[in-house]
């Protein structure tokens, strides 16, 4: 049966992948494996991959009944990706997690549970890369990144980096959308009145592929969206308490 014909789900795992062959299968085999026995689908968004990413991932569908593909036509960026699959997502709770293995499945099930045992004002509960495995460039990159962007911005996350999020679809779709949308969701949150919650997750080495993204990549783009996000704080007025009569 299609997914237009199955129950909606209570959770949606959203990935999005590029140029991810030989990984993005064997992390769609991972999720099925940490979410067996609970209510969920998972959306793959290929965004234009250049290699057999797509393919290996339709082959999967026969093995892994609650994989469902969508495939961008032309190459628009994780966020989009990302948005592309909440926008088709089914459930009201929605996991995101990076399609280059390095976030483990595994801790994925413990956002969800923590996310809906939280009051209706926690709109995220994000990971934090306890042991990050990557090059000492790149940490240090994200530690002065984080830094900045706390101090202008007022957010309370560590790590907005980590791919590894559960959010309520309905506030995710409240959002405004911009590229690199991914990295600011913490501010937006608190921008929009919710709350967010964070918990320690593991990190892996990426076994295959290699990063979309360069440290002097990241800083260009991270300077001209935080004077974004900045300006989108000063256009924001709360209503209190919402009364229907």
């Amino acid at each position: 049966m299609t997914a237009e014909h199955n129950p909606a789900p209570l959770i949606s795992v959203v990935v999005p992948v590029h140029d991810e062959a030989g990984a993005a299968v064997p992390l769609a085999r991972e999720i099925a494996d940490a979410f067996a026995g609970r209510s969920y689908e998972m959306i793959f968004v290929d965004d234009a991959s250049r290699d057999a990413t797509l393919a290996e991932l339709r082959a999967a569908m026969a093995e892994l009944p609650a994989l469902r593909v969508l495939s961008h036509g032309t190459n628009a960026g994780q966020s989009r990706a990302v948005r592309t699959g909440v926008l088709a997502a089914r459930a009201p709770v929605v996991v995101t997690m990076d399609g280059d293995g390095q976030n483990p499945p595994a801790d994925a099930p413990r956002l969800v549970d923590a996310l809906l045992a939280a009051p209706a004002d926690v709109g995220l509960v994000g990971g934090r890369r306890a042991k990050r495995q990557d090059s000492q460039a790149k940490r240090q990159a994200s530690i002065w990144a984080n830094r900045i962007r706390r101090r202008l911005l007022g957010d309370d996350a560590d790590d907005t980096g980590c791919g590894l999020k559960a959010f309520r679809r309905d506030v995710f779709l409240r959002l405004p959308y911009f590229d690199h949308i991914h990295r600011y969701l913490p501010a937006l949150m608190i921008r929009e009145g919710f709350r967010n919650q964070y918990l320690d997750v593991d990190h892996r080495h990426r076994e295959t592929g290699q990063s979309k993204y360069t440290n002097w990549g990241r800083l260009r783009a991270s300077f001209s969206d935080l004077l974004g996000v900045m300006w989108l704080k000063t256009r924001s007025r709360r209503p209190g308490a919402i009364s229907e009569f």
